[in-house]
């Protein structure tokens, strides 16, 4: 009798070990999932925030370009026009460079209405905005800048469209304003797995062991690099002293659910 009720008690007592064990491990459970969720929520939050900021440096920028080119370029040209209406006062057989100078005055207004307008920048994908920006470099004779693409493979996804934009974005205003280079080339590439974006220019260069030191490009190269990493992308910045400067960007595509995987 007493060998049963040890039993009992002895099942008793590990019946009890087992359920507070288990309550144990479901409690520890869902709290690590609480976490990862959260932790997931977080990370959610910080690449909406990076990517509003992104959308709104490229704003910030286009507007600059604007209000650069309204100013500089084709504030300059209707300055002309005006001269050249009043020599023809008095000249009227120089009527045509008027109408040369008035005409080429519209043709940049319609250049400049492609970044105005918001509705024809969303429609673009990103090899077409690459495109318009190299457009302008050679309108604006910044820097002698081409582009060389091949066919889309693959859509991009929107937002990762803005952070490549954007990293070149900031390579192409480095170029200009700092490297002094003449030539600028831009290769697009689409393969089956990925998208391959390199870009060089021509200009002085610097030697990588003073990257440190060289703050100003220590400072962008992280921008760059942090920027990728929001999308997976690899960014990667080489250079020479008197060999220019280059980037090299991998962006892996999403991989793509299909339906055998999904039953």
């Amino acid at each position: 009798m007493e060998r049963q009720e040890t039993a009992i008690l002895i099942a008793t007592v590990v019946l009890i070990i087992l359920v507070v064990l288990i309550i144990t491990l479901f409690w520890v459970f869902q709290r690590r999932k609480n976490s990862l969720l959260l932790q997931q929520k977080e990370a959610e939050k910080k690449f909406e925030r990076a990517i509003a900021e992104t959308q709104i440096e490229i704003r910030e920028e286009t507007l600059r370009n604007i209000s650069w080119e309204l100013h500089d370029n084709i504030g300059q040209l209707l300055t002309l026009a005006k001269i050249q209406v009043d020599v023809a006062k008095e000249d009227p057989e120089r009527l045509p460079e008027v109408t040369e100078t008035i005409t080429k005055s519209l043709t940049e207004l319609r250049a400049l209405s492609k970044l105005i307008n918001p509705d024809a920048i969303k429609s673009l994908s990103l090899t077409e905005a690459i495109a318009l920006e190299v457009e302008r470099f050679n309108r604006l004779q910044f820097i002698e800048a081409t582009l060389s693409s091949n066919t889309e493979v693959r859509t991009l996804d929107d937002k990762a469209e803005i952070i490549i934009f954007r990293i070149l974005q900031e390579f192409f205003s480095n170029t200009i304003k700092h490297s002094k280079a003449s030539k600028l080339s831009v290769n697009v590439r689409y393969d089956q797995e990925k998208l391959v974006i390199h870009a060089k220019d021509d200009g002085v260069g610097f030697d990588k062991k003073d990257l440190k030191s060289r703050q100003n490009i220590g400072i962008g190269l992280c921008n760059m690099q942090n920027r990728g990493k929001l999308i997976n992308a690899e960014v990667s910045l080489d250079s020479a002293k008197g060999k220019g400067t280059s980037i090299t960007l991998t962006y892996h595509y999403k991989k793509l659910v299909t339906e055998e995987e999904v039953d």
